[in-house]
């Protein structure tokens, strides 16, 4: 499989040749999701990437439960099963000091020690990128974007540090991304990004780094976690402006996006989809427990509560909290609307899917529903699929595997 920095390149070539296309990158965020990710690409032939936050998968085991290198043989077995051996590539997604919820109150030399070591844990799991993300700084005040000096300084130390630990212990070359569409990360604009990039690469020069320029940089296309709309023309006005380097815009955010087949046409090099499988995953979950409740009629001590651990469990994680509006700030849960308390279930799924109670919940409806439903987890993989070939196919990435070989 060849390295993702030569995946790069080759996508730039064949645009130039007239076939555009986009590289999807699913966030693995569930078991079933990565299953789900690695069935569309056997199914569509088609390359695949993973972006794995460290919230997701880290040295701790995330709220995955995968480690970097637990993750990367998962990946590898389900791929095993299927008798798939096309191009899946590990990812890193916002990579950086203070992106793990865990950190937060962390100084910086501490949360700088730890990612570094997240860093090197994805590198020797066999990451083919990794995405160099410092522009949060909780030692500012919330709506103080850090110094674009002190982003590039920051990118460019944790560069140096896993291109040395690389080089120590002779691991295969690993690709970059570097940037965020985050308004708090002070890049979303176009003059700041110009000028970030401009010291980018004068910093990674004077540093000797200049063989590892990122191949994806991210900033803002209209997209974000309230909005779908992707902006054709800042895209391609972004193209444009990366190309000179050798580099493409990858976006975040792409969830649920109204007009996915404009990426290929703007030169957008890539993708990120995440959040949207997670409802994807718990709306054919609940269609289950609608068909469990059917099936099991009068006989409710039988029935798994799938729906009720999940809430509790979500709940007890004190995630949701962190998707109030301002009016809500200081409500209990079961003080919100109905419609409310789904929708932060539904979002907070995500991060409990892997706890003990909601697994044997799901055990037990499963179970419940084999009398009518001879594999209800393929059926809750499929629906996943579905939402992943939607991208797939607008990106034109069908058949692409061969074409990166």
């Amino acid at each position: 499989m060849k390295p993702l920095k030569e995946v790069v390149r080759r996508l730039i070539d064949l645009r130039k040749q007239g076939q555009k296309m986009t590289l999807l990158a699913v966030c693995p965020n569930s078991g079933a999701v990565l299953e789900a990710a690695i069935q569309a690409a056997a199914s569509h032939r088609s390359v695949m990437l993973f972006a794995a936050t460290l919230n997701q998968v880290d040295r701790d085991g995330g709220y995955t439960g995968w480690t970097p290198k637990s993750f990367v043989e998962d990946m590898q077995r389900l791929a095993n099963r299927i008798n798939w051996n096309g191009p899946l590539y590990p990812c890193l997604d916002h990579g950086g000091p203070w992106l793990k919820d865990n950190q937060a109150q962390f100084p910086y030399s501490k949360t700088e020690a730890e990612v570094k070591e997240s860093l090197f844990a994805c590198l020797h799991a066999g990451y083919a990128l990794l995405h160099i993300d410092t522009t949060v700084d909780r030692s500012l005040p919330p709506d103080m974007a850090p110094a674009i000096e002190v982003v590039v300084d920051r990118a460019v130390s944790l560069i140096e540090a896993v291109e040395k630990e690389r080089k120590l212990h002779r691991l295969p070359e690993v690709a970059y991304e570097v940037g965020s569409d985050e308004v708090h990360g002070g890049l979303v604009e176009f003059d700041r990004f110009r000028e970030f990039l401009i010291l980018l690469k004068k910093k990674l020069d004077h540093a000797g780094l200049s063989e590892v320029w990122p191949v994806f940089l991210v900033t803002q296309v209209g997209t974000d976690l309230h909005t779908t709309r992707f902006d054709v023309e800042v895209a391609k006005r972004l193209f444009d402006l990366v190309s000179p380097y050798g580099s493409l815009i990858k976006g975040h955010y792409t969830d649920w996006v109204e007009n996915p087949e404009m990426y290929p046409e703007t030169g957008m090099g890539g993708a990120n989809v995440g959040p949207e499988f997670t409802t994807v995953e718990y709306l054919a979950l609940k269609e289950l427990c609608v068909r469990e409740n059917e099936l099991l009629g009068g006989s409710p001590d039988k029935a798994s509560n799938f729906m009720g651990h999940l809430e509790n469990a979500v709940v007890e994680s004190g995630r949701w909290k962190k998707w109030l509006f301002p009016e809500e700030k200081g409500v209990p849960f079961e003080e919100l609307s109905k419609e409310r308390r789904e929708w932060l279930t539904q979002t907070g799924a995500r991060y409990v899917w892997s706890q003990p109670a909601v697994r044997q919940a799901r055990g037990r409806l499963y179970e419940n529903l084999r009398e009518v439903i001879s594999d209800p987890h393929a059926c809750v993989v499929g629906q996943i699929q579905q939402a992943i070939d939607r991208y797939i196919e607008a990106f034109h990435l069908t058949d692409s595997a061969s074409l990166f070989e």
